[in-house]
C-alpha cells in the first residue's frame, strides 16, 4: 500500500472519530438540558395546587415571556426553580410524625418549608379557580401510595392571600377523612360554610406507605352558593 493511501485512510478515520465525538457531545448536552422530573408521587389537582397549576398551564411553554404578564406568580416560580415546577408531584416531607404544625413554619405552608419550593409561599395574585361552597378536592396519587388520612383546611373569612402570608392561625380545619386505599384519584367532599371571595384551600395528605406527608395550597374564589 502506498504512503499516500495510508495517509488518506488515516485522515478518513480521524474524521470519523471526530464526528463520533461531536455526536456524543451533542446528545450529552441534550440530556443535560432535560428537566429533572421526580418519580411519580402526587398533588391536589382540583382545585389545582399552585405547583400543579403552574405546571399544567405552562409546562409546554415555560420560557414564554407572556407568562410574566398573564400569570406573574407562576412566572416568578418558574424563574426561581424550573425543576421545582417540573416536580409538581414531589412536594412532601419525610418524618413529620403527624405534626405538620411543628414540621412546617408559619409563612412557609405552601412550600412545606422546602427551599426549592419557596416561590410558592410568595404573596400575590395567584391564579384562582371559582367553586361553589360545597365542592370536592381531588388528590391525584400517581404512585398509588394510599392515605392514612387527608386534612382539608380553608382560610378564615377576612384573610387576604394577595397581601398576607399564610400561617396556621389563618386556617380552619373543615374536613378530615381517615384511611383510603391506593387510587389514582381520591375525591373528598368539602363544605366551605358561608365563606365568600378569595381563599386558600390547604390540603395535607399523609401517605400510607411511609411517614411521608404532602402539603398543597390551592387558590379558590368561593361564589357563596
Amino acid at each position: 500500500m502506498s504512503q499516500r493511501s495510508v495517509r488518506r485512510r488515516v485522515t478518513a478515520l480521524t474524521r470519523i472519530v471526530a464526528m463520533s465525538a461531536a455526536v456524543t457531545a451533542m446528545f450529552a448536552g441534550l440530556q443535560m438540558n432535560q428537566p429533572e422530573v421526580a418519580s411519580a408521587h402526587g398533588s391536589a389537582t382540583d382545585p389545582p395546587s399552585r405547583n400543579y397549576g403552574c405546571w399544567e398551564r405552562w409546562s409546554d411553554d415555560f420560557q414564554s415571556p407572556e407568562m410574566a404578564e398573564q400569570d406573574p406568580m407562576c412566572w416568578q416560580a418558574w424563574q426561581a426553580d424550573p425543576n421545582a415546577m417540573w416536580n409538581w408531584n414531589g412536594l412532601y416531607l419525610n418524618g413529620a410524625n403527624g405534626e405538620p404544625e411543628t414540621a412546617v413554619p408559619d409563612g412557609q405552608l405552601c412550600s412545606a418549608g422546602r427551599d426549592r419550593y419557596a416561590a410558592l409561599d410568595e404573596v400575590g395574585e395567584w391564579k384562582a379557580v371559582t367553586r361553589n361552597n360545597q365542592f370536592n378536592v381531588t388528590v391525584t396519587d400517581q404512585a398509588l401510595h394510599g392515605a392514612d388520612y387527608y386534612k382539608i383546611y380553608i382560610t378564615e373569612q377576612g384573610f387576604d392571600p394577595t397581601t398576607q402570608q399564610l400561617g396556621w392561625d389563618d386556617l380552619e380545619l373543615v374536613t378530615e377523612v381517615g384511611q383510603r386505599p391506593p387510587a389514582s384519584n381520591t375525591r373528598i367532599e368539602v363544605d366551605a360554610g358561608d365563606r365568600s371571595g378569595r381563599h386558600i384551600v390547604y390540603t395535607i395528605w399523609q401517605a400510607a406507605h411511609m411517614d411521608q406527608s404532602y402539603y398543597f395550597c390551592s387558590d379558590v374564589i368561593f361564589n357563596g352558593s
